[in-house]
């Protein structure tokens, strides 16, 4: 057996044991214990639909439940047990071809209540065991059984091995029964989940590790070290790997893979110095060892985004056509310095390297988004998705793609899920906090800016003007003030700036400055439905600054506008304020009658003097003028 094929072995043993193990622990009730060996399979093997359906008995939430099995009828659509329980928690239509779960055990407490002569007559093993001649016959049978064995099985192979084919048994395939324990014994109709905020409950860790580019069968005497070194690879733990490699270093002196390695090991440490270091190590064992040239261009692109990598790329492909995650991390470089063209040459050939890779996946949507294909960007991002719940940044990426088609209710999903993992992001904050917004979701809109500036403040400079029109919808208009003024700022032409902070030295009581708003308003309203909003509280403004005359015009200039570029409150204020605003100050008196001529009247002045720009009517009385209005 080699060292490969011994390896890969007892990588497989390995899992059929941790999932022997789950089963057990499931049997037994320890959901927690289960559920942690299901998830440390999944990420060896995501694609086995059986261990989907064991998480499923191992988790507590309904929603979390219908997606492992979801996921697992994916994989497998002719998956019975999968659509039985769909059908059981109400998230799949019943199926008459679907066999429902076996209830065919015995119910023990049934057996209890029979009377002696109502009980089944017993026979066939069992009574026969009570014989005693049987006993004993049985019992001489298994004492020759065991000699057999220990002859067979421990004598002779001393006096001449047997080469036997190394075996893989797999784990019993799960059997369910309509009991608490797994789906819980009545099926309760649920709501069907769409999307992945269900995982948030038992993803362990989000980051995949990259597979390993070789892999060299190792001499006997390295075997199980490397075994023990590619097990915390594989847990992303560094130090116990790059211990466990330097000791393969003496055993097998002439491995370049051993120092391109261990400088993996570094890269993911960001110890940029040491994985150079043996990076270039590696090169100097085999100069045509494609791998280390690749670690080369990354860990120097990581030093200085602008390094000239272009040559080590072309190096590992030179010597390696076949070399996919070269071809992948230049298209990366390649979509960073605006070459679209080309990197999609580099993706298609990555592609066909690595197919199904959801780096790739995503690094086709990065490229279609900045060549400004938003269509094929979301596509290509739903597919990363798709390939693996557990790559973050591909949550990030359908989070700007959601926001961008304005559908607030995934981007929420999308961005909500992100901000759990990657808690150090600000920007994931502030477009959360942006997408909150959108959904009228104000105090969440808030919470999530609040989170991003603890992080980097001055990241979330876009942003501030999204909690700025939160808390002014929520009344907290001193707390909007300074992100609203900051808006402003940033950008003086936005109109939505500009109203939201005229609104909130409104609410703080700073009329004059709000007026400086409005007449800032005025000159950049595009639309008719912005010059509505710039009359209406222009209006409202003036009057709390006692310029009746203002506030009159803008509220008649408001009702010239058509009622569909304003709300029927909006409308309904212009009126009711007006009626206030401008009472009726004219009443008729009869004057002279002319010579041969009908009697006519004159208009008089009943009382007071009209306020300027208002439109006088024929009848009542005079009022004088309000100069306040609530907001």
């Amino acid at each position: 057996m080699t060292g490969e094929f011994k390896a890969q072995h007892n990588s497989e043993q390995n899992n059929d044991t941790i999932f022997q193990d789950a089963i057990n622990a499931l049997r037994r009730g320890d959901k927690p214990r289960a559920k942690e060996l299901l998830t440390l399979l999944l990420k060896t093997d995501q694609n086995n639909p059986t261990y989907w359906i064991w998480l499923s008995a191992s988790v507590d939430a309904t929603k979390e439940r219908i997606y492992c099995l979801q996921t697992a009828l994916k994989l497998d659509p002719e998956n019975s047990t999968a659509k039985r329980g769909l059908i059981l928690l109400g998230a799949l239509s019943p199926d008459e071809t679907i066999q429902p779960f076996p209830m065919n055990r015995p119910r023990a407490w049934e057996e209890k209540l029979l009377l002696a002569h109502e009980k089944p007559k017993e026979r066939g093993l069992r009574v026969a065991l009570r014989n005693p001649v049987l006993r004993l016959g049985g019992l001489t049978a298994i004492g020759v059984g065991m000699c057999a064995i220990i002859y067979f099985g421990v004598i002779l192979p001393r006096f001449g091995a047997i080469e036997r084919a190394p075996t893989n048994t797999p784990g019993p395939s799960p059997t369910f029964t309509a009991t608490p324990t797994i789906f819980g014994a009545t099926a309760i109709p649920t709501e069907v989940f769409s999307g992945p905020t269900p995982l948030s409950s038992f993803l362990n860790a989000t980051y995949t590790p990259t597979p390993l580019y070789v892999n060299t069968p190792r001499s006997a005497a390295a075997v199980d070290q490397f075994r023990i070194a590619q097990k915390a690879y594989e847990d992303g733990d560094w130090d116990i790997f790059i211990e466990n490699m330097l000791l393969l270093k003496p055993i097998e002196p002439d491995a370049a893979d051993i120092p391109f390695l261990i400088g993996e090991a570094y890269r993911f440490k960001g110890e940029i110095g040491l994985a150079l270091e043996s990076y270039n190590e590696a090169i100097d064992m085999d100069p045509n060892f494609a791998a280390p040239y690749l670690g080369l261009a990354r860990v120097r692109l990581m030093a200085d985004p602008d390094a000239k990598v272009g040559p080590l790329f072309a190096q590992a492909i030179d010597l390696d056509p076949n070399f996919g995650e070269a071809y992948l991390d230049r298209a990366r470089w390649l979509i960073r310095r605006g070459d679209f063209a080309d990197s999609f040459a580099d993706l298609e050939l990555a592609e066909k390297l690595l197919p199904g890779s959801p780096e790739v996946y995503l690094a086709y949507a990065t490229a279609y988004l900045g060549d400004g294909d938003k269509e094929n960007a979301l596509e290509y991002a739903r597919k990363a998705y798709s390939a693996d719940i557990l790559n973050m940044s591909t949550y990030k990426m359908l989070g700007d793609l959601y926001l961008d088609q304005e559908d607030y209710v995934n981007a929420v999903e999308a961005l909500r899920l992100y901000t759990t993992y990657q808690t150090e992001d600000a920007t994931g904050f502030g477009k959360l906090g942006q997408a909150y917004f959108f959904l009228g979701e104000y105090q969440n809109t808030v919470n999530a800016i609040n989170s991003g500036e603890l992080i980097n403040r001055n990241g979330m400079k876009n942003y501030l003007i999204y909690r700025g029109l939160a808390n002014v919808e929520l009344g907290n208009f001193k707390d909007a003030e300074g992100d609203l003024n900051a808006a402003v700022e940033e950008e003086p032409e936005s109109f939505e700036a500009r109203l939201g902070y005229a609104k909130a030295l409104y609410g703080v009581g700073k009329f004059g400055s709000a007026f400086l708003q409005a007449e800032s308003m005025r000159s950049i309203a595009d639309t008719d439905e912005e010059k509505a909003l710039e009359l209406y509280w222009r209006a409202r403004i003036q009057e709390q600054r006692n310029d009746i005359r203002d506030a009159i015009k803008s509220w008649q200039d408001l009702l010239k506008l058509d009622e569909e570029v304003m709300t029927p409150e909006m409308r309904n204020e212009a009126r009711k304020q007006l009626t206030t605003l401008v009472p009726p100050t004219i009443t008729l008196t009869p004057s002279r009658t002319p010579k041969g001529g009908a009697s006519t009247s004159t208009p008089t002045p009943a009382t007071g003097t009209p306020k300027p720009g208002a439109s006088p009517t024929v009848s009542g009385t005079s009022k004088t003028p309000s100069a306040t209005s609530t907001p």
